[in-house]
């Protein structure tokens, strides 16, 4: 069977060129048909001149006695001559060109054009999440394709983004930033900038992010406007892909813990060490952010997770309409799952007990697939994350069959001082699953 987006990534060089091409030789051919029957009179003796003195040239330096064929050897050569010298030139200006406006391009220009269409024809692909899971995800993918939109949790409530909600009444950057710059192809000097944050001695700038106080800087200059903020940020990033909160509307993250207290605020829920049975968000009634239930129409392939599964990724979920247009989308759902539990939130959750609080919360089944990674960290890994009460989430794929879900499981691991997704192998697996 042919796969459509290795053909489309195949003659994706081509894509947009085929009209601009055509309009240049009807250009070329209307400006040589006038200039013929303009300058009919001026062209004939010139080139009754020009082919009389071709004849002569190629007599004295060719024994040819048919001095038509020779007339017509020196035109092919002059029209070959003329096409080299014309892609030369013309290769030429267009270098000048792409150098003046990128140079910071380190890449072939040739070779840049072309990855850079073929990402243009690749899945279109929806990640819905929030914190460092859905960034790490978001770097892999970027290597697949530029059609990318990235749909984040607004509930974040802690940190440099929680101090800006208060101060600014602004919709949380942190997760914001965090995909910005995953999805960012700038140099590298802007996305450290973007990623700078103040040490505890900066006095009122302590543990803000340079990247948070930019989209407020933003913020403030699109007169209050954070879509416009994101959007001017994108551009300076020059990311591939969309990033968009999964709501405009300000709202707050509450549970129902096991002792049937209620919790209001992220950062209060992670931190109340009881076990969470029910998520709503404040107000209820927030609208989706209309880019994202377009994406989601539109995708070829649906992610969630991974990362905190009850802070980051329920939330999105939570905001009306967006499991409604999941659930009616025709695209693939994959369900990514975390590699290791959080205190918490996920205590001694296997691979099945993540999809299970999904499901629990939300009230239906979602998705076609869970990815599930086999890979088992080093033990002296697995005894450092032991001391944080964080474990290996188990990769019990007979139970997610039994709930109806496939898993896909490989080892999508990466192990260095963290143990953490690997994203070029996670990116992998999830294109297969649509190409």
């Amino acid at each position: 069977m042919i796969n459509r987006y290795r053909v489309r990534r195949i003659f994706a060089p081509t894509k947009g060129l085929s009209g601009s091409l055509l309009l240049l030789v009807l250009g070329i051919a209307c400006f040589l048909l006038g200039a013929a029957l303009s300058f009919k009179e001026a062209i004939e003796p010139l080139l009754d001149f020009i082919g009389t003195g071709s004849k002569n040239l190629m007599n004295r330096l060719l024994p040819i006695e048919d001095m038509d064929v020779a007339a017509h050897m020196l035109g092919g050569a002059l029209l070959l001559l003329g096409i080299v010298l014309g892609t030369l030139g013309a290769r030429a200006a267009l270098r000048l060109l792409v150098e003046t406006l990128t140079p910071g391009l380190r890449t072939g220009m040739a070779n840049a054009f072309i990855r850079r269409q073929q990402l243009s024809q690749g899945p279109h692909i929806v990640a819905l999440g929030g914190g460092t899971g859905l960034s790490t995800l978001l770097r892999g993918l970027k290597n697949h394709t530029s059609n990318i939109t990235a749909v984040v949790t607004v509930t974040d409530d802690g940190g440099s983004s929680g101090r800006l909600v208060q101060d600014k009444g602004m919709i949380p950057p942190g997760d914001i930033r965090n995909c910005l710059v995953a999805l960012a192809e700038a140099e590298r000097a802007m996305t450290d900038l973007f990623q700078h944050r103040f040490k505890q001695d900066s006095g009122t700038l302590s543990g803000h992010s340079v990247g948070n106080l930019l989209i407020a800087a933003l913020v403030d200059q699109a007169g209050g406007d954070f879509e416009k903020a994101v959007d001017t940020a994108s551009s300076v990033l020059n990311i591939r892909g969309r990033v968009v909160p999964s709501t405009l509307d300000h709202v707050r993250l509450g549970a129902h813990l096991e002792d049937g207290s209620k919790v209001m605020g992220e950062t209060k829920i992670a931190s109340s060490g009881k076990l969470i049975q029910d998520l709503f968000l404040e107000p209820a009634d927030v609208k989706p952010h209309p880019d994202a239930i377009e994406a989601i129409a539109e995708a070829d392939l649906i992610c969630v997770g991974p990362g905190s599964v009850y802070t980051s990724l329920i939330p999105n979920l939570l905001v009306p309409g967006i499991v409604d247009a999941i659930a009616a989308s025709s695209a693939i759902k994959v369900f990514v799952c975390n590699v290791m539990t959080q205190p918490g939130e996920s205590d001694a959750f296997t691979a099945s007990s993540h999809v299970e609080a999904v499901e629990k919360v939300i009230g239906r089944k979602l998705f076609n697939y869970v990815l599930v990674n086999t890979a088992v960290p080093s033990p002296a890994a697995i005894e450092k994350y032991r001391e944080f009460n964080q474990f290996f989430v188990d990769p019990d794929a007979d139970r997610i069959r039994l709930l109806g879900y496939r898993p896909v499981l490989d080892n999508v691991m990466s192990e260095s001082d963290l143990i953490r997704h690997d994203p070029a192998k996670v990116a992998a697996r999830l294109v297969e699953l649509v190409t």
